[in-house]
């Protein structure tokens, strides 16, 4: 489906104007960080919440839709570089955290929950600058070239900061990341490097499984159902290692959905072409969602986060949306502080 859209966005003119403009728009704000931080801004402000009950009053219903989807207000966006954590202990990883260009401005406090999950777990966590959004918006709009030169990027920031392994919390990016040796597979010179870069990349659930967790010490009742990102299940095939992650939390209690793995509607941009669809898939969810009684619904993708947490806004629910680290971040902070925990942390994160 990409290389078909990316075939036909090569026709230049011939292709959809709606394409061309979509492509055009991701080139204007994900390509300059700035753009994003001022667009974003908004949702730092204490008055956002009331803002947005306001404008969802006025506005011509395709904005309202895109109005649904803001998160709850966020916190400073995380646009770190440099050593954001080193243990006291010889680390277990030199692991670099990849930013992308969604989870700083909507999501950072999954980035900080992260990194001190990782510097928790023995870690030396950093962020090589240099890198840049991982290109999933642009193959999936059909404009390969960006997604192309955005792949090098990051292939040559990470690789060159000597990291063990790439971290990635978002979902969506990480299945691209790992696609990477195939996109740059007839690139004389990128070919083995893109090949080792996508050799290192795991999703923060697949490396903290592997290490293994540490797990937490303290009870912290929660009960929660996990709904599986699309491009976290099916296109990485990682289903376990969140549910172990939330199962190594004493007290809290996993209430499984029905049909955990099928697609919640958020899709990327689908949510935006295909409200219908998307509302309709939402619905499903949340119907499971309600018969668990759970009062938090964790996932580990940026857009199944902005959908779900609508989902439950639609309805009037009570309960939260949460990324799975950043449930472990919680049950670290009630068990207290390691004696031999992180040498460094920068105190912002």
């Amino acid at each position: 489906m990409e290389r078909a859209r990316a075939t036909v966005m090569a026709q230049g003119r011939r292709a959809p104007a709606s394409w061309r403009l979509r492509a055009a728009l991701l080139r204007f704000f994900v390509l300059h960080p700035e753009r994003l931080a001022l667009v974003t801004l908004p949702l730092r402000l204490p008055g956002w919440p009331g803002a947005q009950a306001r404008l969802a009053r006025t506005l011509p219903r395709p904005l309202r839709r895109l109005l649904a989807l803001a998160p709850p207000p966020a916190g400073r966006p995380f646009r770190r570089y440099g050593v954001l954590a080193r243990p006291r202990r010889p680390a277990r990883l030199r692991v670099g955290l990849f930013l992308g260009c969604v989870m700083p401005y909507l999501f950072p406090g999954v980035h900080g929950a992260t990194v001190r999950v990782l510097a928790r777990n023995g870690c030396e966590v950093v962020s090589p600058q240099g890198q840049a959004c991982c290109g999933a918006l642009f193959a999936h709009s059909g404009d390969l070239p960006t997604a192309l030169e955005l792949a090098k990027r990051n292939i040559d920031a990470f690789l060159d900061a000597g990291v063990d392994v790439v971290a990635i919390n978002a979902a969506g990016c990480g299945a691209l990341l790992k696609e990477y040796a195939e996109l740059l597979e007839h690139d004389p010179a990128y070919a083995e490097r893109a090949r080792r870069f996508s050799s290192l990349v795991r999703d923060v659930t697949e490396l903290l499984a592997e290490l293994p967790l540490e797990p937490p010490q303290s009870p912290y009742e929660l009960s929660v159902t996990y709904q599986d990102p699309c491009h976290l299940a099916h296109a990485q095939g990682i289903k376990e290692a969140p549910r172990r992650l939330l199962r190594s939390i004493p007290g809290l209690r996993l209430l499984e959905m029905e049909h955990p793995d099928r697609c919640c509607g958020s899709a990327g941009i689908y949510s935006l072409n295909h409200p219908g669809v998307s509302l309709s898939l939402l619905e499903e969810r949340m119907d499971e969602v309600q018969a668990t009684g759970a009062r938090v619904i964790a996932t580990a993708n940026p857009g199944c986060m902005l959908q779900l947490t609508a989902g439950l806004r639609r309805r009037g629910l009570p309960g939260r949306v949460a990324h799975v680290v950043e449930l472990l971040d919680e049950a670290y902070r009630a068990t207290g502080p390691r004696r031999d925990g992180p040498e460094r942390e920068r105190p912002e994160i």
